[in-house]
Parts: structure tokens; C-alpha cells; sequence
């Protein structure tokens, strides 16, 4: 069987698309269909059934690539493992929040660039992007907040982070901790609100998990990187909830205030993520496991 043909196979079973599957391989969409149709002719059995969008595979396919696919991918592990003998290296294109990857997920990745992997970063807030991406084959490797589904994405966790709501101590002193706690963020009226995007979703995150209701007021100030809204807080601009490792040094040096200490507080998980079957190129692999052993220590 023709290995070909196989790899082109499990390229659609894994994007569930001819059209995303031809992206990826770098193929025309009707280079694909007629590989997989030359398949399936050899097999005497149909392998996807076409749908208005994409593609699902029948009960041959699946049994087929289950089969297949870990034998490609190690054909491809290979294949990489003497790319590298050669000295030929592989350029690895990051994704995610600017914040998260300029003051986490980079440094990390460090010793990666010194031993002469190539990196090129793409600043992507929003989750949905982000993955259309990677599926796209635009990253290699993506740390976003939502865990992506179906069978094109690989994702683990990476690590948890604690929201804190914060605000200038000219604010917080305008605000009863414990009003807060009994009353709910009727507290906070009239204390305009930095956020990174309209939607206010740091906000509703705390929000629906302290309160139990949405927040009522409209962003202020729409910064889209944490780190500007950070200093739109410590300046007095509002109040905000932000990661705790971002502004752990502004709350120890008494520039913002926790307006809430909660026992349980509101947690933000984010996950990392690649497309199944790639974490057989050895740079590729290399980057995401020493993201994942540093994220042990955030």
C-alpha cells in the first residue's frame, strides 16, 4: 500500500476535511480527494462519508487509521531524528496571549533558542483564531483557554492561574471587603472597569464564580494585553481581575489592592495544544515538553 496514500488518509481523518487536510499537506483539494478515492479503490470500502461540511470517517476508516497512524508517525519521528543528524532544524511558530507568552511560555523556551531552534510568536487573544490556526497549519503550537475538540488537535493542561480582582488603593478604599462578600459587586458601583476585550471576560469569569450573576457594567478602558491593563490599574483608571502571577510584584508593593481575598478563588486553566500526530517532529516535541515541565513550577 502505497505510503503515500496513507499519510494523505490520516491527514483527513485527523482534520475531518478534504479542503483542511490539503492545507496541511500543502496539496490541492483535488489532489486529495483523488488520493483518497485511489485508497479506497484498493481497499474495495468507502472510508469517509461526505457531509455538507467535511467529512467523517466510516467504521473502516477509523479501524484503518487507528492502525495506521502511529506507524506514520513514527516513520515521521524518524525521518525528523536524521533531518537533525544533518543539521537541518525545523523554524517552530508559537501562539497565544501576548502576555502569557512574553512572561511565561518564552523564557521557558529559552535553552531552546540557544541550542538554535528557530522561533517565530504570534500574539492571539482570541481562543477561536487561535485554534483555526493551528488547524491551518499557520503554529505548530498553541497555548489558548479553551480546550479544543475533535480529532484534529492534540491539547494538554499546562497550568491553572488565580484570578484576583484589583484596583489603586485610592479605589480600594472606597470598598468594604466585607460589604463585597455579603452584598455582591453592587459594592463596586461606580468604579469604571479595565478589560482586554468588550466582553468583559476576566470580569465575567470572577464574576460568575463569586457572585453568581453577570457584571452589569461596561468596560472603560479595553486594553487587549494584561500587562497594559495591569498599569491601567496601578495609574487609578479602574478596577480589573487579572492573573496573580502578573501582578503579584504591584500587590506585594501595595500599587494595587486585592478589593477580595476568597478562600477558593476563581481559576483560569489553559491548555496546550498541537495537531494530532505532530509531536513526532522532534523540535516540535522538545518545545512542548519543556513548556509543560516549567508550567510544574508557575
Amino acid at each position: 500500500m502505497d505510503l503515500a496514500l496513507l499519510r494523505t488518509f490520516v491527514a483527513v481523518h485527523r482534520a475531518g476535511s478534504f479542503t483542511r487536510a490539503a492545507t496541511l499537506l500543502g496539496l490541492s483539494q483535488p489532489a486529495v480527494t483523488s488520493q483518497i478515492r485511489a485508497l479506497e479503490r484498493q481497499l474495495g470500502r468507502p472510508l469517509f462519508d461526505r457531509r455538507a461540511r467535511g467529512v467523517t470517517p466510516t467504521a473502516i476508516g477509523d479501524e484503518l487509521a487507528h492502525k495506521a497512524a502511529p506507524h506514520l508517525d513514527a516513520l515521521l519521528r524518524i525521518t525528523e531524528t536524521e533531518r537533525e543528524s544533518a543539521g537541518s532544524s525545523r523554524t517552530l511558530h508559537l501562539a497565544g496571549p501576548p502576555e502569557f507568552l512574553s512572561l511565561r511560555a518564552l523564557p521557558a523556551l529559552a535553552p531552546l533558542v540557544v541550542q538554535g531552534q528557530t522561533l517565530r510568536t504570534a500574539f492571539t487573544s482570541d481562543a477561536r483564531t487561535t485554534l483555526e490556526g493551528l488547524g491551518a497549519g499557520q503554529h505548530d503550537l498553541v497555548v489558548t483557554a479553551a480546550r479544543p475538540r475533535g480529532g484534529l488537535f492534540t491539547a494538554s493542561v499546562l497550568c491553572d492561574e488565580e484570578l484576583v480582582l484589583v484596583a489603586a488603593p485610592y479605589w480600594a478604599a472606597l470598598v468594604d471587603p466585607a460589604h463585597l462578600r455579603d452584598k455582591g459587586p453592587g459594592a463596586l458601583d461606580g468604579i469604571p472597569v479595565v478589560e482586554v476585550h468588550a466582553s468583559l471576560p476576566l470580569v465575567t469569569r470572577y464574576w460568575a464564580a463569586l457572585f453568581d450573576s453577570a457584571p452589569e457594567p461596561a468596560a472603560t478602558v479595553v486594553a487587549p494585553d494584561l500587562r497594559a491593563v495591569l498599569e491601567c490599574v496601578r495609574a487609578g483608571a479602574g478596577l480589573a481581575v487579572l492573573p496573580r502571577y502578573l501582578c503579584r510584584d504591584a500587590l506585594d508593593g501595595g500599587r494595587i489592592v486585592a478589593l477580595l481575598e476568597p478562600p477558593v478563588p476563581p481559576l483560569r486553566t489553559w491548555f496546550l495544544a498541537v495537531r494530532a500526530g505532530s509531536l513526532a517532529l522532534a523540535h516540535l516535541d522538545r518545545a512542548h515538553d519543556m513548556l509543560l515541565r516549567a508550567a510544574t513550577h508557575w
